[in-house]
């Protein structure tokens, strides 16, 4: 079972590049604008009305809508279908940032809580990147017939699942469109606390503690590294 790839470019793609890279871009300008005003420098500062906080997801959200309105509206062709494709991944980047956000109903931007939002745009990149170079999570052709294509989905998809389950999101996630990650995070450990590690391992159990050494409450692995540069959030031990 191997991942392939299809790196020809085609209308459609050359979209997705323009999507991306206005993600890409606007996520990392607003993250560089928002530590300036955290850190009182330069000419940025918060937006109120009426004395409520305007976070920028509201703008995402607002540039999403629109773009996906025209998209579904006009089905333009040429420079306007960049235009609608670029509106919509930095509407993404906007809303995205401020992930953490949707599901805390509170401002947790820079609290430790508010890493969920990189992670969030991150994961998002990985994956629209693989879907740029045309990734086929499941390795298939049309050569391969109804019984090989539902034998890759079942095996990646399931393999994918059980990592999600022992607490490996982002090998999870990554797993779908490079299968033997997924099959070397459904194999390893669960971490500790995660649904697969609450039911399976007995505390005091070997393999709980085998679980709980291999990850240490508080420690940082490279995705945290990853997270506090690219965020400036840093994890709290």
């Amino acid at each position: 079972m191997t991942v392939t790839f299809d790196v020809g470019l085609d209308a459609g793609r050359i979209t997705a590049v323009w999507m991306l890279g206005s993600f890409l871009v606007v996520f990392l300008v607003t993250r560089v604008i928002t530590r300036l005003i955290r850190a009182g420098r330069g000419p940025f500062r918060d937006t109120s009305v009426g004395g409520v906080h305007v976070h920028h997801l509201v703008y995402g959200i607002a540039l999403m809508l629109l773009a996906g309105a025209g998209e579904f509206i006009y089905r333009p062709d040429g420079v306007w279908r960049t235009v609608l494709a670029v509106a919509f991944g930095a509407g993404a980047a906007l809303a995205l940032d401020e992930f953490a956000l949707w599901l805390r109903l509170a401002d947790v931007y820079w609290s430790d809580e508010g890493r969920l939002s990189v992670d969030a745009v991150l994961m998002v990149a990985v994956v629209g990147t693989l879907l740029v170079l045309g990734a086929n999570p499941f390795g298939t052709t049309g050569e391969d017939g109804a019984l090989g294509v539902a034998l890759s989905v079942l095996v990646t998809s399931g393999a994918a699942i059980t990592a999600a389950f022992k607490g490996k999101i982002v090998t999870a996630i990554l797993g779908v469109f490079l299968p033997p990650v997924a099959l070397l995070g459904a194999l390893r450990l669960a971490r500790p606390g995660s649904p697969w590690a609450r039911r399976r391992y007995t505390p005091g159990s070997r393999r709980d503690l085998r679980s709980r050494s291999r990850y240490p409450e508080g420690a940082r692995n490279p995705w945290d590294r990853v997270v506090d540069l690219v965020g400036g959030v840093s994890r709290k031990s």
